[in-house]
């Protein structure tokens, strides 16, 4: 029973905190196809050890692409996804390699600043400020390049939809594309870091009975976000993602302080 105490039946509190973070996460990701740990973090942590609000994180968002995967899933060109994807799933090792080599609170400052300081310009300069298209060929490998640095920084810190989310905006791809995008793109590379957590015994039964009660808050909110992405358009879409950004930014640079 000792297992099950932090998140036990008669601590109604924690559980509050685990079905609420995982509700306004899965809206989030049902929103934007990312932004389950950016906000069901903040709640999570209040209930739970770092530890285990990070393999939730990892676990609800998961769960939340499954939900809504499906109404995406006629949109997916793997041939168009397959360098990103597989690049970033080279990445991962690489930032696990690097984790313990670097000051985490340094490489949190100085990203978390650089986005801060690139979404408030683009959301000022968006009508503009965009990168003109390349050859097929030169496109491809720097769609590689993005999926791999996105992998390493999943790797290192679990920011693997960052880069692939300033890519999409910089591009000015529709909402719909970039929709695809971040969804396949974090929903494999999550996946694949979630399965090789439990492969090396790193997901215990406190994570199972977690993700037992976040489960179904998890599909509820995720359902609730695709609705309303379907009523936004580009330019919307385009803001809120920015404005997540932001978010995880200025979360990032208040965690180093």
């Amino acid at each position: 029973m000792d297992e099950l105490q932090l998140i036990a039946v008669g601590d109604l509190q924690a559980l509050a905190f685990i079905v609420a973070g995982a509700l306004v996460g899965g809206l989030v990701n049902g929103l934007t196809g990312f932004g389950t740990a950016l906000a069901g973090l903040p709640l999570w942590l209040q209930a739970v050890e770092p530890v285990l609000a990070a393999q939730l994180a990892s676990g609800c968002s998961v769960l939340g692409h499954v939900s809504t995967i499906a109404a995406v899933s006629g949109k997916v060109d793997l041939r168009r996804l397959a360098p990103m994807l597989v690049a970033g799933l080279f990445g991962i090792p690489l930032g696990t390699w690097v984790l313990p080599l670097i000051n985490i609170s340094h490489f949190k400052l100085g990203f978390g600043a650089l986005l801060v300081a690139y979404c408030t310009f683009m959301l000022f300069a968006a009508s503009w400020a965009r990168l003109a298209a390349r050859e097929p060929g030169t496109e491809r490998r720097l769609e590689a390049v993005v999926g791999f640095v996105g992998g390493v920084l999943g790797g290192l810190a679990g920011l693997s939809g960052a880069l692939p989310t300033v890519w999409a905006s910089l591009k000015g791809w529709p909402k719909d594309e970039r929709r695809v995008i971040f969804q396949v793109f974090n929903f494999t590379l999550l996946t694949v870091m979630l399965v090789a957590s439990a492969a090396q015994g790193l997901v215990g039964l406190k994570f199972i009975v977690a993700i037992l009660f976040a489960a179904p808050a998890t599909w509820i909110g995720a359902r609730l976000g695709y609705r309303l992405y379907k009523r936004l358009d580009d330019l919307r879409f385009h803001r809120i993602v920015l404005g997540l950004l932001l978010i995880s930014g200025l979360g990032l640079v208040w965690s180093s302080l």
